[in-house]
């Protein structure tokens, strides 16, 4: 059977013959031009072909290598080319495999219809009963009597959560009867309701002028004895006063009006689903191996009615983060279910960390990566933000037009330069290496710099880093035109220059960081 191509189609490079002696021109200076072309030509291709091994290098590293950014500066090359090929070959070779042995399509069951509506506790989960008494004080009526327990409403059944189990509060509501206003008849207590009450009359009488009675007081002390006398008297003959026959213990506000979960077993979940990064269909399985089913779906819905419960407190976080002086942020990609069933987009947790005297960390979520997220949260802020080179940003360090004052002045991170040029490393060791060198010094003065005081941090990066940064400045403006810029040293170096003011401005300011990478992990 044979392989040539079809004549419509385009031939290859390997399809094309090589051209004989013969068919060469004769011409020396032809020949030259030719070569040069050669030359060219292979260049390009060299530079392509570099360019495609340093992504296939990133995905693999992304894939199976470390995550961490140490390097070795008596090692040169960290990850050769030799070892790229062999995880590419056994990536090649698993992938194989598996479309020669692909697995057994399980086969669809039939989807069960499951109940609607809130599901009856099982009986066998521990109760503990909860009462709602009165206090002493509150049992006493307002005819003087003492209120008696005469038993108990059912004030319904509520699920919570202690460690390792479940169990169900029972809320009963005790009643309270007055034996003596139970006793009076309808028509007493009809006369009662329309008659006022002695803490009505001595309301009355404090609301009198202080003025009047300190007169009437210095000029016929003994009229005020009198007066006393009268209203005692008055208060004994009239008749006692009729309150409700039966009250009620109040229940407790719950954090969910009429909700099944109680608020050990809602703390329960958001300290899991977000502090342990545990999901809710994980915790759906977890409930069942207790013996009780909670839905995905029903702890999706209590997530969102605790997160406006707890709005008032996020609000007060986000108010004392942006009355730091300086702020670090950061975005991280989150996937978003679409409105399509099965279909997500990406969307944007963005952090805001404030500083020593407002330590807190709040977040803003974005459906896309867009500039308004950052402008419409930091609308009112005024200080130093730490962030990356990402161009939504730009719009925050603008003077403002009405006093021509910069609100919030860039601080980037050198954490994100640095990256750069380890990534680039195995496309150009010597330059690469020679950069992690100075960013090597950087970080040598920076860490024991962190226990130091302001002033004593300040001097340090006076007489030390700007030095180092003088001098690594220097050598970037050098090699910047013996590089492609399109290369990863030439992107490498035209992010450190471009956002060079913005990296050693930690310099000058005492209270900022070299790197935001401790506020990018949280």
């Amino acid at each position: 059977m044979s392989t040539a191509a079809h004549p419509s189609e385009p031939l290859s490079a390997r399809q094309v013959p090589l051209p004989t002696a013969a068919q060469l021109p004769d011409h020396p200076d032809t020949l030259k031009n030719m070569i040069v072309e050669l030359v060219a030509t292979l260049r390009q291709r060299d530079h392509d072909l570099e360019e495609a091994r340093q992504r296939v290098h990133l995905l693999l590293q992304r894939l199976y290598g470390r995550r961490s950014e140490r390097f070795n500066p008596d090692q040169p090359l960290l990850f050769s080319a030799d070892e790229a090929a062999t995880a590419a070959a056994s990536t090649s070779a698993a992938a194989q495999e598996a479309q020669a042995d692909p697995e057994p399509e399980p086969a669809k069951s039939r989807k069960r219809c499951r109940p609607h509506g809130r599901r009856r506790l099982p009986e066998d989960l521990p109760r503990r009963e909860l009462h709602h008494e009165l206090s002493d004080a509150e049992r006493i009526c307002v005819c003087g009597q003492t209120r008696i327990d005469i038993g108990t409403d059912n004030g319904g059944e509520q699920l919570d959560w202690q460690p390792a189990c479940y169990f169900v509060w029972q809320h009963w509501i005790h009643k309270y009867l007055c034996r003596h206003c139970a006793g009076q008849g309808p028509e007493a207590r009809m006369a009662t309701a329309h008659q006022p009450t002695p803490a009505t009359t001595r309301a009355e009488q404090a609301a009198a002028p202080a003025a009047a009675m300190g007169a009437a007081a210095a000029v016929e002390p003994a009229a005020d004895s009198s007066e006393a006398t009268a209203e005692q008297a008055r208060q004994e003959q009239a008749p006692p006063a009729i309150g409700p026959v039966i009250i009620a213990a109040a229940k407790p506000p719950m954090p969910i009006n009429k909700g099944l979960p109680g608020p050990g077993l809602l703390a329960h979940i958001i300290v899991s689903k977000y502090f342990d990064h545990l999901p809710l269909y994980r915790q759906e399985n977890i409930s069942r191996r207790h013996g009780l089913f909670i839905a995905r779906s029903t702890s999706c819905d209590w997530m969102a009615a605790c997160a406006e419960l707890l709005r008032p407190l996020y609000d007060v976080m986000v108010a004392n983060v942006l009355q730091s002086l300086w702020l670090h942020t950061d975005d991280t990609p989150v996937k978003n279910l679409d409105h399509e069933p099965g279909t997500t987009d990406k969307a944007r947790f963005w952090i805001y960390y404030g500083d020593r005297s407002h330590p807190y960390n709040v977040f803003d979520f974005t459906v896309n990566r867009k500039r308004d997220g950052p402008q419409q949260f930091l609308g009112s802020y005024l200080g130093y933000l730490h962030a990356d080179a990402f161009s939504g940003y730009d719009g925050l360090y603008l003077p403002t037009t009405s006093s021509g004052t910069t609100r919030i002045h860039e601080v980037a991170c050198n954490a994100h330069a640095r990256r750069k040029f380890y990534e680039a490393r195995t496309s150009d060791a010597l330059r690469a290496h020679q950069a992690l060198g100075y960013y090597r010094q950087l970080y040598a003065l920076e860490r024991p710099a962190s226990d130091f005081a302001e002033e004593q941090r300040w001097q340090m990066r006076q007489e030390f880093a700007l030095p180092i940064l003088e001098q690594f400045h220097t050598w970037l403006e050098a090699q910047r035109a013996e590089v492609l810029p399109k290369s990863p040293m030439g992107e490498a170096i035209s992010y450190a220059l471009n956002n060079w003011s913005a990296l050693i401005r930690y310099t000058r300011f005492r209270q900022c960081l070299f790197a935001n990478s401790f506020f990018i992990r949280a």
